[in-house]
């Protein structure tokens, strides 16, 4: 997704030389007219040479939208920032599923008030049980007992602003 579809942009980590050189490349044979920038088609072609996804139709005109709108396209310094940008959402989403993981000790792809429990223990030993079992209440958007893998995205992600 790109940064009008989500609050989950991260800013402030630096891209790797290895990661901007990467999309140069990408950039480069993407631009196979040398014309100096990427057409809608262009840019789509590229998004699936990265991240192995064709882009929506609504994420494509997204990111249209954002540029430059007296530009033909999107130039090289332009598409950087967007990778950096979608790279650092890609390594925040991770982190999210990694929490989530480390919280689901029995791989059931749920958090149950127990898993909650246990992971406050750890991360909050102070807090007291009423202020857990209102946080659980409060990630169990439909109220199920069980916290899926969406409910703890919802819940991480609350609050964030678009960059």
């Amino acid at each position: 997704m790109f940064a009008a579809e989500t609050g989950a942009w991260c800013t402030g980590r630096e891209a790797r030389p290895s990661d901007r050189r990467k999309w140069v490349k990408v950039f480069e044979a993407c631009d196979e007219d040398k014309k100096g920038y990427l057409s809608r088609e262009d840019f789509k072609v590229a998004v699936v040479m990265l991240f192995g996804y064709k882009p929506t139709k609504i994420e494509a005109d997204s990111v249209m939208a954002s540029i430059n709108s007296n530009a033909s396209g999107i130039c090289l310094e332009e598409f950087i920032k967007l990778m950096e940008k979608k790279k650092a959402a890609q390594l925040y989403q991770n982190e999210i599923r990694q929490i989530f993981t480390a919280f689901d000790r029995q791989y059931r792809g749920f958090l149950t008030l127990e898993d909650f429990k246990k992971a406050f223990k750890q991360v909050a030993p102070k807090l007291s049980e009423r202020i857990v079992l209102e946080a659980f209440r409060e990630v169990d958007q439909d109220s199920d007992g069980h916290v899926s893998f969406k409910d703890f995205e919802y819940a991480m992600n609350y609050g964030k602003k678009e960059a």
